[in-house]
């Protein structure tokens, strides 16, 4: 779980350090523009920016019930950060598995990649489908509820 958190970590001191140097060397203004910048970089490369994951088997639970497809994920990959904003409100009809915090989901994409852990990995009626285009897979979704 730490795993997920280290990019985003990383922003924040990387943001703290530099927005006090410039601060430091007379340059407020800058100062106050690149810390919220680098906030914002940790935000999106943290799990804050996906919907709330589930694990694998619950996953594949829900996806037998209400056909919508899996996807595997995990924080810092910026093809899955891609994924998730071009598909916009529409994520929400997906079920997410962060690989990091889910080991049997890990297991699941290396499975399907011949032992690497490529993603996002998405299962769209249990076949594998890696890096797919955001447009294809919204097509693939149900159509909302009500």
């Amino acid at each position: 779980m730490t795993r997920a958190w280290v990019l985003p970590m990383a922003f924040v001191v990387c943001g703290a350090l530099v927005a006090t140097t410039r601060f430091v060397d007379g340059s407020p203004g800058v100062a106050v523009a690149v810390l919220p910048a680098f906030a914002l970089l940790a935000g999106l490369h943290s799990p804050l920016a996906f919907p709330r994951s589930i694990g694998a088997v619950e996953a594949q639970r829900r996806s037998a019930i209400d056909g919508r497809p899996i996807v595997y994920w995990r924080a810092g990959c910026k093809y899955c950060l891609r994924l998730r904003f071009r598909l916009g409100r529409g994520s929400r009809r997906l079920h997410w598995v962060d690989i990091w915090r889910d080991p049997a989901g890990a297991a699941v994409v290396r499975s399907a990649n011949k032992g690497d852990e490529t993603v996002p990995t998405v299962m769209v009626a249990g076949r594998p489908h890696v890096n797919p285009d955001p447009e294809w897979l919204r097509g693939q979704l149900p159509p909302p509820g009500p």
